[in-house]
């Protein structure tokens, strides 16, 4: 997961390996959650459209 700050304020997170899976938000508090959330409902849209969920890449 990468955390990139806003200009105008808050955060901005992605998660490399499921492509188009970001979120943001206004605190590190809440940036979290809402990737989690992001990454959950990413996996659940991919897995039942029946396409391939990638696996984890070995860089951090």
């Amino acid at each position: 997961m990468t955390v990139y700050p806003e200009p105008e304020g808050g955060y901005v997170a992605m998660i490399k390996d499921l492509p188009g899976c970001i979120t943001q938000g206004e605190t590190p508090n809440e940036i979290m959650a809402n990737i989690e959330e992001a990454r959950q409902l990413w996996i659940e849209t991919v897995y039942e459209n029946g396409d391939e969920i990638p696996l984890p890449s070995d860089a951090l």
